[in-house]
């Protein structure tokens, strides 16, 4: 098992990890910790946009570059293997060409569909996060886990499991936790450097109030969505993702079942984060081309604006809810 990551690696000198252009605690601790396990090769690490500043707490997040690695032996693509996610890379005819050209490798926990048409090995696992499933990789294979790269997959699976309390959580995600701990990896001090760099400035604390008196609701209140235009992102993104500030505060209201985020672009892009409390959330983003897990997902499209998104969600999610309720009834019975 994971032998086919074992044979790419063979014969290279210098391997480029890539992330999507959504780069998130689970994305930057796979990138990172790939970077501490992988010490007989020279590697760079590339995200195609900088990293918000809220994920700064992990140690060497300034190794990760926008700068594109052409002078690499093969590249290593983690946590996405959707083509959407990866948009601004395969729009690039320079760097499209140098993942045809040269070997490819997928880290992967999502359970959407692969569909890069570029040619690739993978490990595509439903895990609770991508971290997790390089953490097994590198388990299996005989990789070194120093401690670094302990605190970095543990920092990514607890990021990408809300602190561990999401419903992907297994016991043996718990007994990964358990097992990074004994390698070095301090919950305390961990979390302790998240919570300094999660700290809001006044003009955020301002800006995330601006949001909550934003939100709509639809469908009997079971549906929050709230618009992020693009002068938001332009103006606050680089100090805190406007996702980050108001998707949880969402979800948590009362009667909410489904939260959507949905920032809106000057050439016609749209964007959605969705945090549910029944597992259709995958399933919304895929009426969109998007995907993600049963409680947490995401979309792109084109060519549609905020409210054209609102009214589809507004039609399909009664349907999933009925749907979720009758799977429920008969996993119970």
């Amino acid at each position: 098992m994971y032998d086919n990551f074992r044979d790419f690696l063979q014969g290279k000198k210098r391997i480029c990890i890539i992330q999507a252009e959504n780069p998130d605690g689970d994305s930057v601790g796979s990138a990172i910790a790939l970077d501490y396990l992988l010490k007989d090769t020279e590697n760079t690490l590339y995200c195609p946009v900088d990293v918000p500043k809220y994920l700064h707490y992990f140690p060497d997040w300034s190794r990760i570059s926008n700068e594109f690695d052409y002078r690499a032996d093969g590249y290593i693509i983690v946590d996405t293997a959707a083509s959407i996610l990866l948009s601004k890379l395969l729009d690039d005819a320079a760097i499209r060409n140098c993942l045809y050209q040269k070997p490819v490798f997928v880290f992967d926990h999502h359970e959407s569909e692969d569909d890069l048409d570029f040619p690739h090995e993978a490990i595509i696992e439903p895990l609770p996060a991508c971290t997790e499933l390089i953490f097994r990789a590198a388990k299996t294979l005989g990789f070194e886990v120093t401690k670094p790269a302990a605190e970095a997959i543990y920092s990514g699976i607890s990021s990408d499991t809300l602190g561990l309390v999401s419903a992907s959580v297994t016991s043996d995600t718990m007994r990964t936790m358990a097992e990074l701990i004994d390698l070095g990896a301090n919950p305390a001090e961990l979390d302790e450097a998240r919570r300094e760099f999660m700290k809001k400035s006044p003009r955020i604390l301002d800006y995330k109030a601006d949001l909550i008196k934003r939100i709509e609701y639809s469908l009997d209140n079971q549906l929050a969505t709230i618009h992020i235009p693009f002068e938001d992102i332009q103006q606050y993104s680089d100090e805190y993702n406007p996702n980050v500030l108001i998707l949880e505060e969402m979800r948590l209201v009362e009667g909410v079942i489904v939260a959507v985020a949905i920032k809106t672009y000057p050439d016609g892009k749209v964007t959605g984060k969705i945090r549910t409390s029944k597992p259709i959330a995958e399933q919304i983003a895929g009426y969109f081309g998007g995907g993600g897990h049963p409680f947490a997902a995401g979309f792109r499209t084109y060519d549609v604006d905020y409210a054209d998104v609102v009214a589809d969600i507004v039609k399909i999610m009664p349907e999933l809810l009925e749907q979720a309720a009758i799977d429920t009834a008969e996993e119970t019975a």
